[in-house]
């Protein structure tokens, strides 16, 4: 699609045209616990209160609607770890379409009965791979036997158009924004609100967040071009992409302001402490624009500054996980292999002089039971800060006491956790 600078705002503002009644018009949520601790006014943009709790509806009806109504009427296909899933079910409802919508078989229960729940008769859902790359090749192999049009979740202008409605929102509602930070999955959002705020408020300043696991923009922009990576961590999987799309990281490369990647341990506090504050849920990649900010705080003094959340289609059964990740990377909880002696008191032993007053054994486990000398054990040891540590493993080298520190090896807590 060719375009030019004044047909991009006329573009975003039609999307926001179509998308009225569609997609609701969020809450800009000003927060007092992060203004203060940032020492500036900051707000979130809850695209977590969309129907489909997340800003994916905006691209995934602005594409279809702008189909070729013959084209369209034949159906569509998509893939997506979740939230464009919903989107592009609930347009197709809208719509009375058929949609036929591939997902990593790794997708969150709850995003999958979402799913269902928005398309109703007339979404077909297909689970297949465990990655959204994988999910999007089979998709577009479907589109290609059968003649269909493809609604790319990131990488079509009509996309980009659609979730750049959350900047206009944003900068009707607050004029003398300073600085927007945003997510990056394929960069279809932070590909739009590029656009709409270069064009229209340029002093705006734009952060984009890569999740540290999965950090496509970032190595993108080392080498000038996309990139695929050779493996992601797939737990923020709503921006756990191996590949940036083309026109995103064109975009996004030439207009962001700073770009930042953020630990998954990190992102996984702060849904925690959203939940525990401001009663907040939110999914992983829906947390990263705030779990961010830390880095850049010496950046938002005095100023106003927006976050968008991007989504809360968060499954509760994954909370246990989250805290897990949370503790770890905190320092608070650490997994060891202990080497116990094979004899009488050594379990005793080590509580008595290895641990602290307020250290607390969580998990223990025998890795291997035999009758030599010397077994293995998995122990897992929650502390009351994470200054115990130090003292922990002094004592530990004190009663000679042989042991792998777990998590600084991750393929081992990968496999042993």
């Amino acid at each position: 699609m060719q375009t030019t600078t004044s047909d991009l705002t006329e573009q975003i503002l039609l999307a926001a045209e179509k998308l009225d009644g569609v997609a609701v018009k969020t809450p800009l949520q000003f927060v007092t616990r992060l203004s203060e601790k940032y020492r500036c006014k900051l707000y979130i943009k809850r695209e977590d209160m969309q129907p489909v709790r997340s800003y994916k509806i905006r691209g995934a009806y602005n594409n279809i609607i702008n189909l070729d109504a013959a084209r369209r009427d034949r159906g569509v296909v998509c893939a997506s770890a979740g939230n464009h899933a919903q989107g592009v079910a609930l347009s197709s409802k809208k719509l009375k379409i058929k949609s036929h919508i591939f997902m990593p078989q790794v997708t969150p229960r709850q995003k999958i009965e979402k799913v269902r729940s928005f398309g109703g008769e007339w979404a077909n859902i297909v689970l297949t791979g465990t990655t959204y790359d994988e999910a999007y090749a089979a998709a577009k192999k479907f589109t290609e036997q059968n003649d269909l049009a493809f609604i790319h979740p990131f990488d079509d202008w009509n996309t980009i158009f659609g979730q750049a409605t959350v900047a206009k929102e944003i900068n009707d509602e607050l004029a003398d924004i300073d600085v927007l930070v945003v997510p990056i999955g394929g960069g279809g959002l932070a590909s739009g609100a590029c656009l709409y705020f270069k064009e229209n408020r340029e002093q705006v300043k734009v952060i984009g967040v890569d999740p540290a696991g999965a950090p496509k923009m970032v190595e993108a922009r080392k080498s000038g071009k996309p990139v695929q990576l050779t493996s992601i961590d797939t737990f923020i999987d709503g921006a756990a992409v191996r590949q940036i799309g083309e026109q995103t990281f064109q975009i996004i490369n030439k207009h962001i302001d700073q770009l930042l990647t953020i630990e998954e341990g990190k992102v996984c506090t702060t849904m925690i402490e959203l939940y525990q504050n401001e009663g907040i849920i939110a999914e992983p990649a829906g947390a990263m624009s705030i779990a961010v900010l830390d880095k850049i705080a010496d950046q938002l003094k005095g100023k106003k500054v927006v976050c968008v959340l991007s989504g809360g289609n968060n499954d509760i059964a994954r909370y246990p996980d989250i805290i897990e990740r949370s503790l770890i990377y905190e320092g608070l909880k650490y997994y060891f292999i202990i080497e116990f002696a094979q004899k009488p008191g050594e379990l005793r032993n080590f509580l008595n002089e290895a641990l602290g007053p307020n250290d607390d054994i969580v998990h223990f486990q025998y890795l291997k039971k035999t009758n030599k000398e010397f077994g293995p054990a998995l122990v897992g040891i929650e502390l009351a800060s994470k200054t115990d540590l130090d003292p922990l493993l002094y004592r530990l080298k004190q009663n000679h006491i042989n042991y792998i520190n777990v998590n600084d090896h991750e393929m081992l807590r990968k496999y042993l956790v």
